[in-house]
Order: C-alpha cells, then structure tokens, then sequence
C-alpha cells in the first residue's frame, strides 16, 4: 500500500496549530471535512473514537511522529491525512518527546487489512531519517505531497 492510496491531497496541512492532543486530532478531522472525506455529521463520533483509541496507549510512536488512527462505520474507504506542527505537540508519546509529524488515519470496520497495510506504510517509511527530516522542513501541503509521491516511488530507499 502506498500514500496515494489513502493519503487525501486536500487535507494535508503543512502548518499545524493545535497545541494540545484533542486540538491536533480535531484539526486533522476537521481538514478530512474540508477534504469532502469524511460526513459532517460524523465528525464528532470520529473525533471521539479516535481520542478513545488514544486512551489505550498513545499512538506517539516517538522520534516526533504520531499515528492517531481508528476504525468507524461512516467511512466506506481507507481515509488519512498529514500534518506537520513546526513547534512540536506534546502528545504523550513513547519517548516522551514532543511530536512534529502527524499521520491520521480512520477506516472502516470491515477492511483491517487495509488499515494494517497502512499503518505497516507509515511505519516502514518513517524509520527513513531523511524522509523525516524533509517532512518536518516542508512548508507547504503541495511540498508534502511530493514528499509523500517520492516515498511512494521508493526514492528514499526504503
């Protein structure tokens, strides 16, 4: 599975402005909305299944990058975005650092294999240091979507 299959281009934000964790998660469903991906009325429940999942062990996974993700009925397709946070959030993650890169996924509940291959994705590609690094420095969503295309192609020899 690759970023283009899930990764929605419109809900990438490069310029993160939460501080807190239920402020990230919200702006991060909130750019899902904007995106036309997730329904209106929904976006509380997927808020709320996502902080839910939090509470059993943070999804900070450390080296500043964060995986809040769920699975929920509203959703037909695998669905995920991006966010950058230049400052660092502190998102109770595994090392205790603050978290720079945010990849935010929900799908639906009868697909946990495409949910899995995602998430296996997201983790192979950030174990990259120079991905990481480019990603942090990105300044725009079309600068991470090239990001995100050039891992899909391999370019970062992972």
């Amino acid at each position: 599975m690759k970023f283009a299959d899930f990764i929605s281009p419109g809900a990438i934000n490069a310029d993160l402005r939460a501080d807190g964790k239920e402020e990230v998660i919200r702006e991060m469903v909130q750019g899902l909305l904007d995106a036309g991906k997730i329904p209106a009325n929904e976006f509380e429940s997927i808020v709320r299944a996502i902080l839910n999942r939090e509470e059993l062990g943070s999804t900070g996974i450390g080296r500043g990058v964060a995986v809040p993700h769920t699975k929920h009925p509203s959703v037909d397709q695998l669905v995920g975005t991006v966010a950058v946070s230049t400052e660092g959030v502190d998102f109770d993650a595994l090392d205790g650092e603050k978290v720079h890169l945010f990849f935010l996924l929900v799908s639906p509940q009868d697909r946990p294999g495409d949910h899995l291959r995602a998430l296996e994705n997201i983790s192979r590609q950030l174990r990259n240091d120079t991905f990481c690094r480019f990603l942090k420095q990105a300044k725009s969503p079309e600068e991470i979507r090239q990001l995100l295309e050039e891992a899909d192609n391999n370019q970062f020899g992972v």
